[in-house]
């Protein structure tokens, strides 16, 4: 039998009605307009944020360091003196040094941050022997590292070369005869790769789940929750077609999907120009950590057209698997039981994108469904998009959602599956 072409003003008028039912929930238009505006800049600049007014405040902040025995004088007076910029602004202060019994319990028992013990003498100028400095840290601290284990092992190599470039002078040696060659790294990657930041492996990610999230809302209230209420079966018994039903749920949820996916996508963008704003107007470790972790997104008219094919397939094929999984639920609690291992499909590749670099980025990877996407999404970021990859990782999205369009269209002819809650 020759399957009849669909009426797509009967479709529209399917997803207008679920549009409506989902804008009548304000906590869906929260989740689809405002979580993406509020969430993205928090991670993509609180976070880097946070972590450099630690770090840097580690560096402007005095910490006790204890010592058994005795230390040169030259290297006491290093490790307490303070580093400023010439407008007198401290860069990285000094350690504050007390005397204690027990190098390892001061550490353990908090007292310290960090301990120092000579077994021997240290030497006081450079060939007169050698001498071992033991540091007692916790060594597995990021505030340790950042603080006062950090600030001894830059003295102490400070110290070392200092002793050195004593015995050169007379010599007439200069600085340069302990360092003749020395290496200046040069970033060659693209500079949208270099704006983007380290952090730009939570783009994809988290565009994906709030293409879900906005998805999620109007396909299970559209499938599972017309199955509660009853109003399925009155939509089903009208004057229009099963496939028109699923193409117009279909719409809707894509409509939803990438109205969050669009706003995801203005979050980035208001991130980079807040990253921006911030790293003109400050100075330091702190700004230089939040450049490098939290990035700019800035889009060409060709790198927009990309994302935004590709948001438009991976909104299609999510939107096809939540209709699939909320019409065979029995319920709307019973469908967000199945969805939960979906969020997982996109939370675990997605965090395996940081180590994309060690991966063979052969054209196979991009035609895995959602996966090419979120590595197209990335290439897109860093400014090596290519479009061959792109059409390819659209294309098995669109492959996909069409698979699960079937699924679901055999789902709402089956009586059984319909009428089983």
């Amino acid at each position: 039998m020759r399957s009849e072409a669909l009426r797509w003003p009967m479709v529209w008028r399917i997803a207008l009605r679920d549009l409506l039912s989902t804008l009548r929930d304000r906590r869906t238009l929260n989740a689809t307009i405002l979580m993406p505006l509020i969430l993205i800049p928090l991670f993509t600049l609180g976070l880097p944020l946070m972590l450099g007014s630690f770090i840097g405040g580690q560096q402007q902040e005095r910490q006790k360091v204890g010592v058994v025995g005795v230390l040169p004088a030259g290297l006491r007076s290093e490790l307490v003196r303070d580093e400023k910029a010439p407008d007198g602004q401290v860069l990285r202060a000094g350690v504050t040094l007390v005397p204690v019994k027990n190098a390892r319990l001061a550490v353990q028992a908090g007292d310290v941050e960090a301990a120092l013990r000579a077994p021997e003498p240290l030497p006081t100028r450079a060939g007169e022997g050698s001498g071992t400095l033991e540091v007692y840290a916790k060594l597995g601290s990021i505030r340790a590292q950042s603080g006062a284990l950090g600030k001894v092992t830059q003295v102490v190599d400070r110290y070392n070369r200092q002793l050195t470039l004593e015995r050169l002078r007379p010599l007439g040696l200069s600085e340069q005869t302990l360092t003749p060659v020395t290496v200046r790294p040069v970033d060659a990657s693209l500079e949208q790769a270099q704006r983007s930041g380290q952090l730009a492996f939570l783009v994809p990610m988290l565009m994906l789940q709030f293409i879900l999230a906005g998805a999620m809302a109007t396909a299970v209230d559209a499938t599972a929750g017309e199955k509660e209420r009853g109003t399925l079966e009155s939509l089903l018994v009208a004057p229009v077609r099963r496939s028109e039903v699923v193409a117009g749920k279909l719409v809707a949820t894509t409509i939803t999907a990438l109205t969050s996916a669009c706003f995801s996508v203005v979050g980035f963008l208001l991130s980079g120009v807040a990253v921006r704003a911030f790293t003109d107007r400050q100075e330091g470790i702190g700004a230089e950590i939040v450049q490098s972790m939290g990035g700019q997104l800035s889009l060409t008219p060709g790198s927009a057209l990309a994302l935004l094919g590709v948001g438009i397939s991976a909104a299609l094929l999510i939107s096809a698997a939540l209709i699939a999984i909320g019409i065979y639920a029995r319920s709307f609690k019973e469908a967000q039981t199945y969805i939960a291992p979906l969020s997982m499909a996109i939370v675990i590749p997605a965090v395996m994108l940081q180590f994309s670099e060690f991966l063979d980025l052969q054209s196979g990877l991009y035609a895995l469904p959602l996966f090419g996407g979120m590595l197209a999404i990335l290439d897109t970021v860093r400014g090596a998009v290519t479009a061959p990859h792109v059409l390819l990782a659209i294309a098995a999205n669109l492959l996909g959602a069409l698979i699960l369009s079937v699924l679901a269209l055999r789902s709402f002819k089956r009586e059984e599956v319909i009428f089983r809650n």
